[in-house]
């Protein structure tokens, strides 16, 4: 079976076939730069980053062109707030952008063009849309006709008709209809402001995207996305102003991640409600935040909280408790005999992990259950190499070695399991540790208190700081090297 993908356009998964064979084009929308990036805008970042991966390993070429708006009003308002012009602004914050997206592993997109430097692009389009009736000209500002465009409505399934003027639809008494959105918008006192045919001004949100998809991937390409909240009216528009300049389709399937709730609402800089990638990435490995996002299917809506951010922790830590696990036993000393009791069951989840992972991902990416059959493989293969009865053998050497590789391997695809294990272990650890109610020197203290009791060989004082560390979910291992620790977490079998 090739890729299925959900189409937003025709809501029905479908077979994904390239227009051109062996190349694939996404168009991905950015954020506007008006301040830093946050969870929300991670998820649908780690969405495209999980198709570029998997399309590449499935042998295609893929260009990828993910915008920044870095002329827009809420620049201009956050630039007039803060005394700072608004380009400045935006170019600073692209910089930041930049840094989390290096921190979250993310591979580059093959073109990040910026809206400032195509306006020229903008304005041929514009022109073509008033040439073709399907925009008008107000006092320097250029409206979008949409009741000129008969399909508008069909991504989001809205009836013209049925429209309301509000939250989502500006309102301007310059429109000839309410429905109707800025293309073009006449400069006012303090904004950026370029040369058009129309007087001086900038341009309006939706038309960056059109021109600069049409740029960079030509009239019609592969893939378009972005979060389920620019389905309308930003994606409905560009597709206005795109067939209605072409008339030819704009894109060929039609992408959406589903958004990421705080408290049941969703997350938004204009609500308030955000939790910054720059914080987070301060708190837990990007490899953390990566599989937190894709242990759900990427069109589901997502709850965040610090809970579900541990069970994060707890999760990945499995997997790589699990190779850590298989490097410990690589060391012991290899014995004649076969493959001990359990190993059989072993080797046939490891034979069928790759074939049920890719076909996981084929259908419409699911990571979640990609990685189910992973937690699959790893809780069996812990029954086995944990029992008493396990033995290194070279076959079972062989396949210890094998199952290393081939999670290596199926993490590698989405972009998981790339660390060492001793490395990300010691900072999986700590990231639990403020769910315990406790901190490493609180540790490290009693450690060493319980080696000067051992000393002193008062074993009763040694046992009880054990046991209140164990009490606290710290458990200790005495080694040849010294104590070491690590938390006690629920057996899985």
């Amino acid at each position: 079976m090739g890729v299925r993908v959900y189409n937003t356009m025709t809501g029905q998964k479908e077979d994904f076939v390239p227009l051109t064979p062996g190349n694939v084009g996404i168009y991905w929308c950015g954020v506007t730069v008006y301040d830093r990036i946050h969870i929300g805008h991670t998820r649908a970042f780690i969405v495209l980053d999980v198709i570029y991966r998997y399309l590449k390993h499935k042998g295609l070429k893929v260009s990828v062109v993910r915008n920044h708006t870095d002329i827009d009003d809420k620049i201009i308002k956050r630039g007039l707030e803060s005394g700072v012009d608004p380009l400045k602004l935006a170019k600073e914050n692209i910089k930041l952008l930049e840094e989390d997206c290096a921190g979250l592993n993310l591979l580059h997109p093959t073109v990040e063009p910026k809206a400032t430097e195509h306006i020229p692009e903008m304005i041929n389009m514009i022109s073509a849309l008033i040439e073709k009736g399907h925009a008008y000209v107000v006092d320097g500002d250029v409206f979008y006709k949409v009741r000129s465009f008969p399909e508008y409505g069909k991504l989001s399934k809205k009836k013209i008709d049925e429209l309301e003027v509000g939250a989502r639809i500006a309102i301007d008494e310059k429109k000839k209809d309410a429905l109707d959105f800025a293309l073009w918008k006449a400069s006012k006192p303090g904004e950026p402001k370029w040369k058009s045919p129309w007087g001086e001004g900038r341009p309006g949100w939706h038309i960056e995207c059109s021109s600069m998809a049409q740029k960079y991937l030509g009239e019609t390409f592969d893939i378009h996305g972005g979060g389920r909240d620019l389905i309308f009216p930003h994606h409905e528009n560009e597709i206005a102003q795109s067939e209605g300049t072409t008339n030819k389709p704009f894109a060929k399937y039609w992408i959406h991640n589903g958004l990421i709730n705080l408290g049941k609402e969703k997350m938004s800089k204009s609500l308030g409600n955000i939790i910054t990638t720059h914080e987070l990435l301060k708190r837990y490995p990007a490899e953390v935040i990566r599989f937190f996002i894709l242990s759900s299917h990427y069109r589901s809506p997502v709850d965040f909280s610090e809970q579900l951010m541990n069970q994060a922790v707890v999760a990945l830590e499995r997997l790589y408790d699990a190779m850590e696990l298989i490097q410990e036993k690589l060391k012991m000393n290899v014995l004649p005999g076969e493959i001990s009791e359990g190993g059989e069951e072993v080797a046939e989840l490891s034979s069928t992990l790759k074939d049920k992972f890719i076909k996981a991902m084929d259908d419409d990416f699911n990571t979640a259950q990609a990685l189910g059959y992973m937690f699959e493989l790893v809780r069996v293969l812990n029954r086995w190499i944990n029992a008493k009865t396990f033995k290194l053998t070279e076959a079972s050497k062989t396949q210890l070695l094998a199952i290393n590789n081939l999670v290596r391997e199926c993490g590698g695809i989405i972009g998981l399991l790339q660390d060492e294990p001793e490395k990300i272990l010691r900072r999986l650890k700590l990231c639990s540790l403020p769910f315990l109610g406790i901190n490493e020197d609180e540790i490290n203290a009693a450690i060493l208190q319980r080696d000067q009791a051992r000393r002193r060989k008062d074993y009763k004082a040694a046992d009880e700081i054990r046991s209140s560390l164990l009490h606290r979910s710290i458990l200790l291992e005495d080694k040849p090297a010294g104590t070491t620790w690590k938390i006690k977490r629920e057996l899985h079998t």
